[in-house]
């Protein structure tokens, strides 16, 4: 009896010692190194975050709530032994969602903004900066609109050294990438393909020559002080009525639907309190140096000939300019402008671009896609037009859910934090998996997965 309790007392400790042993590698196993359908012996996983959204006043900056779950996120992908390249794909930094009053530089520079918003988000940006001094993984960053109009110079203070994926020449403010070895991977922020946010030179030559920010700039100027200053929407001020007196003129039926879509944010999403004529407004950035009042951006009827018009963005209504807009933001495949216009607001028109520039596009051989901007994450799927099945990807946001109510009870833990996974399924390293998933509780929760044979 004594020799069998000793047995027992035996098995008992092994199986201590094991349970231990197995708790330990359990704690400090990294997530991103366990996948079941890939190699976990080297480093071949692409993952691709976007719309961090990271602002340099916390104050009212769009990502508070979700910074330190941020943080914790981007030490497991440094820690990671099997990622190769970290991708952010657009509106990492926000010079746009700054209230309506605020000077955005304070009477500095964009230098000093960037430097702002690295001490405001100093955690996030030694984690990434430390991501590019081990060396072992590429960190490579692709400018969104929020962060269009960064400087590679200004970028290159936030982090040091980071790859910046940019179209060539003067048009920094679009990029898209192609991971190394992956021609038919095609990571970009996808704002190119929008109305209210693509790149918009010559728009408003009298009033601030020279400048390129799209009308998107001054919607998030007031969403931020929609946010910042709540009202209610029946306490709101009334968008004045427009209206389409000639509807066989295509500029101004694009300029009616362009005012609904004005009509319809100010009164059920960025509603305010302000009066439409003051001007509230503070710019200094980008070429723009006045101070605008928000019936400055509204189509509203001439007085003199009862046209719909605008003293912001007026001659952009024309499917010529769009066109020749597009073509700027090089764009390859030109679409409708109002379909343009109305996808600014119904964001499957901007995903769909990925099937209509990419795998509808007989001169390209891209297979997967992978965009940000909509905020919408996704997995969809697709045939080329050589009958090849394709993927597109959406990288949704880490931004905080936002609330009119600023004593509103939201779990921030469960909402947004998504990212997209590229890696190849073992053995063969032409089969690709992409894989969505949301940080929830600071777990990767698989949201969708799908396979590509290349």
């Amino acid at each position: 009896m004594k020799k069998n309790y000793f047995l027992l007392l035996l098995v008992a400790s092994i199986f201590s010692l094991v349970s231990c042993s197995k708790t330990d590698e359990e704690t400090v196993t990294n997530p991103f190194d366990v996948t079941s359908e890939s190699n976990n012996n080297e480093r071949n996983k692409i993952v691709v975050i976007s719309d961090l959204h990271l602002g340099n006043d916390l104050s009212y900056s769009e990502n508070v709530k979700h910074l330190k779950r941020l943080e914790q996120f981007l030490n497991e992908v440094r820690s990671s032994a099997t990622i190769k390249e970290l991708v952010i794909g657009g509106d990492m930094l926000d010079e746009w969602y700054i209230p309506t009053r605020t000077d955005t530089y304070g009477g500095g520079s964009q230098a000093d903004f960037v430097r702002k918003t690295v001490a405001a988000n100093q955690e996030i940006f030694n984690v990434l900066n430390g991501i590019i001094k081990d060396g072992k993984i590429k960190l490579t960053y692709i400018p969104g609109n929020h962060d269009m109009g960064f400087t590679p110079e200004n970028i290159n203070i936030v982090m040091p050294g980071v790859n910046q994926a940019r179209d060539a020449g003067d048009k920094f403010g679009v990029g898209s990438y192609h991971p190394d070895g992956y021609p038919q991977v095609a990571i970009e922020h996808g704002h190119r393909y929008d109305f209210f946010c693509a790149i918009t030179p010559g728009a408003n030559e009298s009033e601030a020559p020279g400048a390129t920010l799209p009308p998107g700039y001054f919607f998030a100027r007031i969403a931020a002080n929609s946010f910042t200053d709540p009202t209610t929407p029946e306490a709101a001020t009334k968008v004045p009525a427009a209206t389409l007196n000639n509807p066989a003129d295509a500029e101004q039926n694009s300029k009616y639907i362009y005012y609904t879509l004005w009509k319809k944010v100010m009164e059920e999403v960025i509603y305010v309190k302000d009066n439409f004529s003051d001007p509230i407004i503070k710019t200094n950035v980008g070429h723009f140096t006045k101070t605008y009042s928000i019936n400055d951006i509204l189509p509203q009827n001439s007085p003199t000939d009862d046209k719909i018009r605008m003293n912001l963005y007026n001659d952009l209504f024309t499917q010529a300019n769009w066109d020749a807009r597009e073509k700027y933001n090089n764009v390859t495949v030109m679409t409708d402008i109002d379909k343009a216009i109305v996808g600014s607001l119904k964001t499957e028109f901007i995903d769909e671009q990925a099937n209509v520039q990419y795998f509808r596009n007989p001169t390209s051989n891209v297979r997967i896609v992978v965009f940000g901007h909509t905020h919408m994450p996704m997995i969809k799927s697709y045939t080329n037009l050589n009958g090849k099945s394709c993927l597109y990807a959406n990288s949704g946001t880490w931004e905080d859910q936002k609330t009119h109510d600023k004593n509103a009870m939201i779990e921030q833990d469960t909402l947004k934090m998504n990212f997209v996974m590229i890696s190849p399924v073992k053995p063969d390293k032409k089969k690709l998996q992409v894989a969505l998933y949301q940080y929830r509780y600071g777990k990767h929760l698989l949201k969708d997965i799908k396979e590509l044979d290349l």
